[in-house]
């Protein structure tokens, strides 16, 4: 069975939580402080996505967030705040989030977006070739890891589909629609500066000077293209 950690400080909220994602199938493992969810995600490495409220009594949910990332665990993050500014929204994804859901949202909703990530993590179950090699960067599609130069880089699932996209479609212009498409899931809905951030983030990681790139170039007008 797929699991999932909430992280909620609010009891009510995180029993409504619960309530729907046993519905539809998931192993629920509950948190209501910043330093209880880093515990319950050491005791149960087999946790797949992670929902993180950001405003906590303790670290809030962006620092909960740095922290798995640092970690080097692989698990999909999605924030789940009451805040609707967009600094709020770009701060999430920078840290390392993959997705954010807005309060009020509907079980619904929250549910289609842990569906997308479990997808991700599992879209590589049948390979016919587990290798994908350009320039200075390998990426294992076995184990969803990349490398610079023989170095491994720390990469999302999100990051790493894009990744995946992008190497798969080199030269190719691809729009923020069918990034989005591709990445989230053609029933994602959704702001579209969610890709935008994300090749921010992921420029930061895999360019040596992410303000003049050399991999992931801007189509003006269109979208974004792996290499000139």
């Amino acid at each position: 069975m797929k699991r999932v950690l909430i992280l909620e400080d609010e009891a009510n909220i995180r029993s409504f939580v619960v309530i729907n994602l046993k519905r539809a199938g998931y192993e629920v493992v509950e948190a209501a402080t910043g330093y209880e969810a880093l515990d319950k995600l050491e005791q149960n490495p087999d946790i797949g996505v992670a929902i993180l409220d950001v405003m906590l009594p303790d670290i809030d949910g962006f620092e909960v967030c740095r922290r798995i990332r640092a970690s080097g665990m692989k698990i999909g993050v999605i924030m789940l705040t009451a805040r609707t500014q967009e600094n709020d929204k770009v701060t999430g994804l920078m840290t390392g989030a993959d997705d954010y859901v807005t309060k009020p949202f509907s079980p619904a909703e929250l549910t289609a977006r842990i569906d997308a990530l479990f997808r991700r993590v599992g879209n590589d179950t049948k390979l016919v070739c587990d290798m994908l090699k350009q320039g200075p960067f390998t990426l294992n599609l076995r184990n969803h890891s990349l490398e610079k130069d023989g170095v491994k880089v720390r990469l999302t699932q999100v990051e790493y589909a894009i990744m995946k996209l992008f190497m798969q479609n080199p030269g190719k212009p691809l729009s923020r629609e069918n990034v989005m498409a591709m990445v989230w899931g053609r029933d994602y809905v959704g702001d579209l500066k969610i890709v935008d951030v994300n090749i921010r983030r992921l420029r930061i990681k895999i360019e040596n000077d992410p303000q003049n790139p050399d991999y992931i170039m801007t189509v003006w007008g269109h979208g974004y293209q792996w290499g000139r």
